[in-house]
């Protein structure tokens, strides 16, 4: 079964300036690339949007230029936006997948989102591939580089496969 692909928050407001995460060029790069080869290889496509409140001025509020996605969708991929970190929670992105399918998890941000769909996926009995370099957060107390290395051992112990992003196929 080929694995699907989760984009998770590739949006303008964190890959893109004024405030983009750091090395955003490259993993705007990793991220275009593992597309690519999810494209070619007829991978379930599914773009995950964060949907910020625009009542407290949230730079990824709907309409707003950072709640636009990074990558134009194809019309046969799928596009889920969510309010929480959790990309399956209210959203139904269960119904996208097959159950149990495997997956590979990129994006925005390590820490949160990342994360929490992860685990979520990890816990509905999917097969998680974490793309290691294609996946980024901000510094807070810490470097990002150093929470993302946190993110992907805290993932592997809960049971995801940790590959760099340029050895995953599809």
């Amino acid at each position: 079964m080929t694995s699907a692909l989760l984009l998770i928050d590739v949006q303008r407001n964190m890959l893109l300036p004024p405030e983009p995460v750091p090395d955003a060029s490259a993993i705007r790069a990793a991220l275009a690339e593992l597309l690519d080869r999810a494209r070619r290889a007829g991978s379930v496509i599914v773009h995950v949007r964060n949907t910020g409140d625009p009542e407290v001025g949230d730079p990824d509020a709907p309409g707003t230029p950072g709640w636009e996605l990074v990558f134009e969708q194809l019309p046969e991929e799928h596009v889920i936006d969510k309010l929480s970190t959790d990309s399956f929670a209210g959203t139904g992105l269960d119904r996208l997948l097959p159950p149990g399918s495997p997956l590979v998890v990129a994006g925005l941000q390590s820490d949160y989102c990342v994360r929490a769909t992860s685990l979520a996926a990890i816990a509905r009995g999917h097969a998680v591939q974490l793309a290691s370099g294609a996946h980024a957060t901000y510094p807070d107390g810490q470097p990002a580089a150093e929470i993302s290395a946190a993110v992907e051992l805290e993932l592997a112990a809960a049971g995801a496969a940790v590959t760099r992003w340029d050895d995953i196929r599809f």
